[in-house]
């Protein structure tokens, strides 16, 4: 099946396919396994696509806060679509094959919209900041040319960051038997440690990217929180403070909910060489498969407006 090396040189191949796996150790169950993820992946499109039809079909949502959500939405529903066709190929039909060329392309996907999650919970920290800070002048802050060019701010950003990971990649010479991945997807960090050259380039742009997207709008959203927490313990009034905080406790959930399974993800491919590899495929599922589906439910639960719009997206549908 795997005869077939594309060769550059004598001393330089690339394999035609990658062959992912499910769960390890739990290969007997995928069938049942399968049952559950299918849902989540429903449940994360169903949840995230109500979410942004409610904000674009509900005039008194068009806010500065709701827009942030609807892309945070969008961002989800292309999380889970990165991963959902591979994975659910895998536990479904054992189908475990993904072309070079293919996995660059899905891995390039699935670190784009990763990176664009931090940067709009990044945004929308700093919505809260202004919101609480100074909320006579919110409107003509956030204005919508404003939010417009944040959105395209961002996209740029992982679009830049990223485009040179596939080109890194693709310069490697790879093992001729070295092509199972650890995942049912294709990982930046995995892909390069099937290569039988020196990856330190890859190593430490990878690293570079890391830190200078997720990192870097991790501290940034902890410093908009201890300005909006300053902000708030100077308010005279036990109620408003309150108040202020109940508006930022489904952005600070996103933010946990997200955070929390990315450093996870990058401290076991760093440091958990030792850790089973059922360990690392749990970690990465719990990363890329978790927040798309949990957002939603956090936000309808949290926010009356976005939970009565939502409802009424469901009415107007069934009655169409």
């Amino acid at each position: 099946m795997f005869s077939s090396w594309s060769f550059a040189n004598i001393s330089f191949c690339q394999p035609p396919a990658f062959l992912m796996i499910g769960i390890p150790g739990l290969e007997a169950v995928h069938g049942w396994i399968s049952i559950l993820f299918s849902s989540m992946y429903t449940a994360a499109l169903t949840g995230n696509c109500l979410i942004f039809l409610a904000v674009r079909r509900t005039p008194s949502l068009h806010q500065p806060m709701y827009y942030f959500l609807s892309m945070l939405a969008l961002t989800d529903v292309g999380l889970t679509l990165s991963t959902m066709p591979t994975t659910l190929a895998v536990l479904w039909f054992d189908h475990r094959l993904i072309g070079f060329s293919a996995c660059l392309a899905q891995m390039f996907f699935l670190h784009f919209f990763s990176v664009v999650e931090s940067s709009v919970l990044l945004a929308m920290s700093f919505d809260r900041f202004v919101a609480i800070s100074n909320p006579l002048r919110y409107a003509s802050v956030l204005t919508d040319s404003v939010i417009i060019r944040i959105g395209l701010a961002i996209v740029a950003r992982a679009t830049v960051s990223l485009f040179p990971l596939p080109f890194l990649l693709k310069r490697l010479n790879y093992c001729p038997g070295k092509i199972l991945l650890s995942h049912s997807f294709c990982f930046h960090a995995d892909v390069m440690k099937r290569a039988c050259a020196d990856i330190t380039v890859n190593i430490i742009y990878g690293l570079y990217v890391v830190l200078s997207t997720v990192g870097f709008d991790s501290l940034l959203i902890v410093l908009s929180y201890t300005l909006i927490l300053h902000t708030v313990m100077s308010l005279a009034s036990p109620r408003e403070r309150i108040r202020a905080l109940n508006t930022c406790v489904s952005h600070i959930l996103a933010v946990l909910v997200f955070f929390i399974p990315v450093i996870g993800v990058s401290m076991i491919h760093r440091f958990g060489r030792h850790l089973p590899p059922i360990v690392h495929a749990l970690v990465a599922y719990v990363y890329l498969v978790v927040p798309p589906v949990l957002n939603p439910i956090i936000y309808s639960v949290k926010s009356k407006p976005i939970r009565e719009a939502m409802l009424w997206v469901l009415r107007e549908k069934r009655k169409g």
